[in-house]
């Protein structure tokens, strides 16, 4: 993943001509990557989260108030004068967190229950917090279909997690150990696909660098690593267990980039795109550095 996605966005920048014909796809790619990405999940999991659901509140309060509230106040304080890229700033926030959040949680033996919770409340919920995130935050400094955006997350996002769930709900398991591993080269290739053909739009500004421009990759890079800290933060404020705050960092910092890349592209300027793609250089790197950090601390502990 590390290297999967930077390189779809380097493609994409070198050969525009070639990635853009993925552009009219993107949905129907981003749709399979939710179904095939939540095969792994069931609505029994949901329980076990019940009897503790601080960190599932207090989490999806970091992913869509203060973390997307943060960007808001930043993106304006530094790019005011810009619109589109203010705009960019706050979509790259505001999309649920990044269902590639789970691996990240196995691997680092984090609380894969409330991580699988908070994805699938996260993406059921993306169709009505996303635009009035954007309503809330943006206000009418940037046009935009909200009831086509929400059309298009219920078909990209909803949808298709209701139905891998429920298909490995009423298979008993078995979607998640035969379909889900035979879908997961497809799934990656949808990623690449994604990925390299919503960049082809960001192509001119990544070509062209300005020094505005490189200010919005800071701040991007900034923020994205801020996630993980609130994160850390947030779990220790609530005395919870080293799994709880490896799952809670890693839900609050990494975001669905191929979702807000998809929105930028359908129903923004090119300019707003370029926030949003230029996160996909930093979110798998960021993420393997924190679960370094995490491998640090428990041989410590």
């Amino acid at each position: 993943m590390p290297i999967l996605t930077p390189t779809a966005l380097v493609l994409g920048v070198l050969f525009p001509q070639v990635t853009g014909r993925f552009l009219p796809y993107v949905i129907g790619f981003f749709a399979f990557m939710t179904f095939q990405g939540s095969l792994d999940s069931d609505f029994r999991q949901l329980k076990k989260v019940f009897c503790n659901l601080l960190p599932l509140i207090v989490t999806l309060g970091m992913l869509h108030i203060w973390i997307p509230c943060l960007a808001r106040f930043l993106g304006g304080v530094f790019f005011g004068f810009n619109p589109n890229l203010v705009a960019g700033i706050v979509l790259e926030y505001i999309v649920p967190t990044g269902i590639v959040s789970f691996m990240w949680v196995n691997i680092y033996k984090g609380n894969g229950s409330l991580t699988l919770s908070i994805i699938l409340l996260d993406t059921l919920l993306a169709p009505i917090i996303v635009p009035a995130s954007l309503k809330v935050l943006l206000g009418t400094s940037v046009q935009m279909d909200t009831i086509g955006m929400m059309k298009d997350m219920l078909l990209m996002v909803a949808v298709p997690a209701v139905a891998g769930i429920t298909i490995n709900q009423l298979s008993h398991g078995n979607a998640n150990k035969r379909v889900k591993p035979a879908l997961a080269p497809f799934g990656k290739a949808a990623l690449f696909l994604v990925v390299s053909g919503n960049s082809s739009r960001v192509a001119p500004y990544i070509r062209h660098l300005t020094p505005t421009l490189v200010g919005v990759a800071v701040l991007i890079l900034c923020i994205s690593a801020s996630g993980y800290l609130w994160g850390i933060l947030a779990a220790k404020v609530l005395h919870q267990s080293k799994d709880t705050l490896v799952s809670m960092a890693y839900n609050s910092g990494m975001r669905n980039i191929s979702a807000g890349a998809v929105l930028a592209g359908a129903y923004f300027p090119p300019a707003v795109m370029f926030p949003v793609m230029i996160g996909t250089l930093f979110q798998q790197v960021l993420a393997a550095l924190y679960g370094t950090w995490f491998n640090k601390k428990r041989e410590i502990g």
